[in-house]
Order: structure tokens, then C-alpha cells, then sequence
């Protein structure tokens, strides 16, 4: 599985678990997280940890849905199952779930 497959899947996750706010909400969101945290949309998958970040910083505690809606949608890309709880941890899901892809399709993971 090449990097570039597994980010446009996280960014597509992303972007359908900000749009399930509303597309206003959406703009505002992609717009403060550009211009605030200097994170634009198309490098969310790139720097993953300042995006979990950001999204804490933005909402605070109510980070964890998004966090938990952008998994499952994730894991419904994949097609896995996404197993909801409260303390799952969004960075280490999604190194794991590119390990599981990896896996799957028979690629090598590289660190």
C-alpha cells in the first residue's frame, strides 16, 4: 500500500467526519486550522499528531468524537470493523489500522 493510497483514504475519513457537522462548520474548521495551527487540508495526513492537536485544542474534550467519527470512518474505508469506545487513542489507531492495510494488501510497513 503505497503512503499516498492510505492518505487520500484518512483524508477523505476526515473530510466526510467534518462534513457530518455541516459544511459551514466544515469551512470554519478547515479555515481556523490553516490559518491558526498552519495546517492545510490536503497535509492533515502528514501531520496527523498536530492535526489530534488542533482538534483539542478547537473543541476540547468534544475532540474525542471527531476523533472517534473520523476512525470509523476510516475503518469503514478499509473495511474493518471499528470497535467505538472512549479511550481509544486516535494516534496509535491509525498507525495501527496502516499496519492492518499494510498487512492485508501485502506491502511492507517502513518507519
Amino acid at each position: 500500500m503505497p503512503q499516498n493510497n492510505f492518505s487520500k483514504i484518512l483524508l477523505s475519513a476526515v473530510e466526510e467526519s467534518l462534513s457530518s457537522l455541516g459544511d459551514s462548520p466544515k469551512q470554519a474548521i478547515l479555515f481556523h486550522l490553516e490559518t491558526s495551527f498552519k495546517i492545510k487540508k490536503e497535509n492533515i495526513p502528514v501531520n496527523l499528531t498536530e492535526f489530534a492537536k488542533a482538534l483539542e485544542k478547537i473543541f476540547g474534550p468534544g475532540a474525542s468524537y471527531l476523533e472517534r467519527l473520523i476512525l470509523s470512518r476510516l475503518y469503514e474505508k478499509i473495511g474493518l470493523e471499528f470497535e467505538n469506545s472512549e479511550g481509544v487513542d486516535f494516534l496509535k489507531s491509525v498507525e495501527n489500522m496502516k499496519k492492518q492495510l499494510a498487512c492485508k494488501e501485502g506491502y511492507a510497513v517502513r518507519y
